[in-house]
């Protein structure tokens, strides 16, 4: 198991990086697969930003 320089990745092990690679790449394949309706990026941003302010001023 290679240690990895916590200055070059955030694993601590070439393991642990091809993991994560193997699952984004997964959900990546699968978000593209999807039927569900598309939701454009700003609409996106101005429902996160609700829910954040939400929270903030709670």
């Amino acid at each position: 198991m290679a240690k990895l320089d916590p200055i070059v990745s955030e694993f601590d092990t070439e393991e642990d990086a091809e993991a994560y690679d193997k699952w984004f790449r997964a959900q990546v394949e699968a978000g593209l697969a999807s039927k569900g309706p598309w939701i454009p990026h700003a609409e996106v941003k101005a429902r996160t930003k609700a829910i954040l302010d939400k929270y903030r001023d709670a």
